[in-house]
C-alpha cells in the first residue's frame, strides 16, 4: 500500500467512490505534468478510473508510477483548485500545466489569454470561473471539448462558443464580465496561438 494506491488487498473489492476516482485522476494528472505518461497513456487511465466499479479497478492504473509517500503533501500540486489573474497586467498561460477541478480566471484592467489544450484536467467534468473586470480574457480549449456557459455579462462582450457535441471533457464555464471582454472557443489541435512564441 502507498500514497498512490491507499487501499489494502482487502479492500479490491470493495466500491469505488467518486472521491476514489479524483485522487487517481490526480495522480494521473501529476505522472502527466511531470513527463512519467503520455498523453495517450494518460487519457486511457483516467478514462478508466471514471469508469472503474470496485477499487480493485483503481489499483493497477498508478502501479507503475512511483510512490509519493516521502515527499510532503505540500509539494504534491492539488487537483481541486487553480487561481490564474492578470490584474494590471498581460498574462499568457500555455502548454502542459496541471488545471485545478474549479479553476479561477481572472482579468482586471489588464489581459488574460489561457490555452487549455495541452493543460493536464483532472477530470472529465471542470469548471472555469471567468471573471473580467475591465479587461480581456481569452480562453482556448481543445476542440473536442463540451462547453456548458452558466456565466453571466453586465456592460460587456461575452462570447462562449461551443456546445454538448464531442467527446471530450464537460467544460462548465460560469464567472462575470463587468465592463470587460471574455471570449472561450474550441481551438484545433494544430491552430497556433499568434499570442506565443
Amino acid at each position: 500500500m502507498t500514497s498512490l494506491t491507499p487501499y489494502g488487498d482487502g479492500d479490491a473489492g470493495q466500491r469505488a467512490s467518486d472521491a476514489d476516482r479524483d485522487r487517481i485522476a490526480a495522480v494521473l494528472g501529476e505522472a502527466l505534468a511531470t513527463g512519467r505518461l503520455t498523453s495517450t497513456e494518460h487519457a486511457d487511465r483516467l478514462d478508466a478510473a471514471y469508469s472503474a466499479v470496485t477499487i480493485g479497478d483503481l489499483i493497477p492504473l498508478t502501479h507503475d508510477l512511483p510512490d509519493l509517500s516521502g515527499t510532503s503533501q505540500a509539494s504534491v500540486p492539488t487537483a481541486e483548485r487553480q487561481e490564474v489573474a492578470a490584474v494590471f497586467s498581460k498574462v499568457i498561460r500555455g502548454g502542459r500545466w496541471v488545471a485545478g477541478r474549479h479553476t479561477q480566471l481572472r482579468s482586471t484592467f489588464g489581459a488574460l489569454i489561457v490555452d487549455l489544450r495541452d493543460a493536464v484536467l483532472p477530470g472529465r467534468e471542470i469548471t472555469l470561473e471567468l471573471n473580467s473586470f475591465c479587461g480581456k480574457l481569452i480562453v482556448r480549449v481543445p476542440e473536442n471539448a463540451r462547453i456548458l456557459d452558466e456565466g453571466s455579462a453586465l456592460f460587456s462582450k461575452r462570447h462562449v462558443s461551443g456546445g454538448h457535441e464531442g467527446d471530450g471533457p464537460l467544460i462548465r464555464v460560469t464567472g462575470k464580465a463587468r465592463f470587460g471582454k471574455i471570449i472561450l472557443s474550441r481551438v484545433a489541435a494544430d491552430w497556433h496561438s499568434p499570442w506565443q512564441g
